[in-house]
């Protein structure tokens, strides 16, 4: 197996399965890849791993005993925007949905091939070298929301708000259109820059989270164009 590629880097990658067996054949994987690993069998011991660790990425099982990788997965959404890779032996819609409703970046549904693994992780990563300024540098504004694409934060009314990747790539979009609407086509290309065929289903979840913060913060929410896409409302 092929180690790290041209312009990839080695990451650090939190493991997280209740299995020892799927454990160590992730992290034997990700290892091969070169990258270097840290594990965890238990969500307690993952978000203690996290803090002490800081990986560059978390793969993160669902299905585990007391804290379970939803509560994980929310719990480091509230610290950080590191991707998260959910690895689900659920291969119902409502599991996959519930994965992105929790602010994971991408799930893989066990069980999965080594290459298919690999390639959702370079295309994570690829996310978030794209997302680092996704419209250049400056400033972006509609209304009370200012996006800094230099420091990749944003705020509304002078108080920053905490976005995933995703969201802060798909409010960009909307704030760059200055309440045009977005196609679906180029939000799904904004938010998943490394996925050359990313699922419609995909915007919803990550929308609907960046609809609510937003709505919490009292700015402009995204508002549904039916059968054409998104537009921000408000602003000035």
């Amino acid at each position: 197996m092929s180690g790290i590629g041209p312009g990839e880097t080695s990451l650090l990658v939190l493991v997280v399965d209740d299995e020892p067996a799927m454990v160590g054949a992730v992290s034997a994987l990700v290892g091969r890849a070169g990258h270097r690993v840290v594990t965890a069998y238990d969500g307690n011991t993952a978000l203690r791993r996290f803090s002490e660790e800081r990986p560059d990425l978390v793969l993160l099982d669902l299905a585990m005993p007391g804290l379970d990788g939803v509560e994980v997965c929310r719990a480091i959404r509230r610290m950080s925007q590191t991707p998260i890779i959910v690895l689900t032996g659920e291969a119902d819609e409502r599991a996959k949905v519930e994965a992105l409703d929790t602010g994971a970046d991408d799930y893989v549904v066990k069980p999965f091939g080594k290459q298919e693994l690999l390639a959702r992780i370079r295309a994570v990563m690829r996310r978030r070298g794209n997302e680092a300024e996704p419209h250049g540098v400056g400033e972006l504004r509609w209304g009370p929301i200012v996006l800094d694409r230099g420091r990749h934060t944003a705020a509304v009314s002078d108080r920053e708000i905490i976005l995933t990747r995703t969201e802060y790539s798909l409010l960009a979009s909307l704030v760059a259109a200055a309440g045009h609407v977005v196609s679906h086509s180029t939000l799904l290309s904004a938010g998943w820059p490394g996925e050359p065929n990313p699922d419609p289903q995909w915007l919803k979840p990550h929308l609907a989270r960046l609809r609510s913060k937003l709505q919490a913060a009292g700015a402009p929410v995204p508002a549904s164009v039916r059968g054409v896409g998104y537009r921000l409302e408000g602003g000035e």
